[in-house]
């Protein structure tokens, strides 16, 4: 094979590489392409943050949110009882039982017959000694049968006063054994005697609800100063007032809170056992 027949062998293999190989990629081409690696990144990331936000849109806030305050909090004992975390006894208080493991649970609602018309008395003995109310069967008739109930079931024993408010709002809340503040007795019943103005005098004994007007149950609320309630929704059924023992609630609302937006009371307090007599005329 002559030269000139090398050259022009080799001049063909080359041509016929030059058919079968891609052609370079372009600095516009490339930009591209990186361009569109990168949206896909970004699109995969986005998806990833969404999927929690729309899984949680469709949640709903639990019902049993009771308070005239802001949302429940953990109860100011612990589970086998004694001091939380940053907790400490008031003078003339003993340390707090174990929240119950199973609170009673019923699912009709009280006759307001038992009480209707009637005045009550019920002692409430607590770990920093006894609190004396006076029930108006009178104004609240649902609500008072429905204390009755629950204090001769013994409902309540025992059971933290789990939230004190200190700003704007001055309450100091029970009733909930399970001490979370979304506990509740198994049934639930409409307002009674409301103020108008939603002013609500020192020593007012009330009922704590959600934001459904029919939520009473078992949780209620004492004030320690002359508050001003939201009348939105109905108000809160004021259904007695205290007639010795606030000086404990002052003593207890003076300890202040455990954490700033966490209303755990720093003294701890909690129901014993509530007893309740007909009051005679």
């Amino acid at each position: 094979m002559t030269k000139e027949q090398e050259r022009a062998r080799a001049r063909r293999r080359h041509e016929e590489q030059q058919k079968t190989a891609k052609p370079p990629v372009g600095d516009a081409t490339r930009d591209k392409q990186v361009f569109g690696v990168i949206l896909a990144v970004i699109l995969v990331i986005a998806a990833v943050i969404a999927v929690p936000k729309i899984v949680g849109s469709s949640d709903t806030p639990s019902a049993a949110s009771t308070a005239p305050a802001t949302q429940p909090t953990d109860g100011a004992t612990t589970s086998s009882g004694g001091l939380a975390a940053g907790q400490k006894l008031a003078a003339g208080c003993t340390a707090p039982p174990a929240l119950q493991a199973k609170p009673k649970q019923q699912t009709t609602v009280p006759s307001k017959a038992t009480a209707a018309g009637k005045t009550f008395v019920a002692t409430v003995k607590t770990t920093c000694g006894d609190l004396v109310l006076e029930l108006d069967g009178a104004k609240a008739p649902q609500t008072v049968a429905s204390f009755l109930n629950l204090a001769k079931t013994g409902y309540w024993a025992p059971s933290p006063c789990h939230r004190l408010t200190t700003d704007g709002i001055y309450v100091l809340q029970c009733g909930d054994p399970t001490g979370t503040g979304q506990g509740d007795p198994g049934y639930g019943f409409g307002i009674e005697n409301a103020p108008k103005d939603g002013k609500y005098p020192r020593g007012v004994l009330a009922m704590a609800r959600t934001q459904d007007p029919n939520s009473n149950g078992g949780q209620f609320f004492i004030t320690y100063k002359e508050t001003q309630l939201p009348t939105d929704g109905g108000g809160y059924t004021i259904f007695g007032k205290v007639t010795k023992g606030l000086d404990i609630v002052d003593k207890i609302a003076a300890g202040g809170l455990v954490a700033a937006g966490e209303p755990t009371p720093v003294n701890p307090i909690s129901i014993l056992s509530v007893t309740v007599t007909e009051k005679k005329a």
